[in-house]
């Protein structure tokens, strides 16, 4: 999971987005229907924080990132929608907030989704 935290984001985002993510019915059953949670799976999520998903390229040539929290909040969020994915029952794994960071990515099926508040 790939989580941006805008500009008045608050603990009710990080809440709602938390749990959306514990429950939401999105890997397969034994009949190969997306009808499973991540925890009914003991499957795990990588939380990764990603201030570029709020770039805003509509003007110009180079993003503006305007619309993106502050990093001390935007951190607060981040380490709360991670606390509250493991209160859920998610196991989960996290990235260094703000650092230059490597990550693969296997991602099944044609599935991403965008969650936004």
């Amino acid at each position: 999971m790939l989580i941006g935290v805008a500009k008045g984001d608050t603990e009710k985002e990080a809440e709602y987005i938390a749990e959306k993510i514990v429950n939401l019915r999105v890997f397969p059953d034994d009949r190969d229907k997306m009808n499973l949670s991540v925890c009914e799976t003991g499957g795990s999520v990588m939380v990764v924080s990603q201030f570029t998903l709020l770039g805003e390229c509509r003007k110009g040539r180079r993003p503006s990132y305007a619309y993106a929290e502050e990093p001390g909040r935007a951190r607060e969020l981040y380490e709360r929608v991670v606390e509250m994915l493991k209160t859920g029952g998610a196991r989960v794994e996290t990235g260094i907030f703000g650092e230059m960071m490597d990550i693969m990515l296997v991602n099944r099926g044609p599935v991403t989704l965008v969650i936004d508040t």
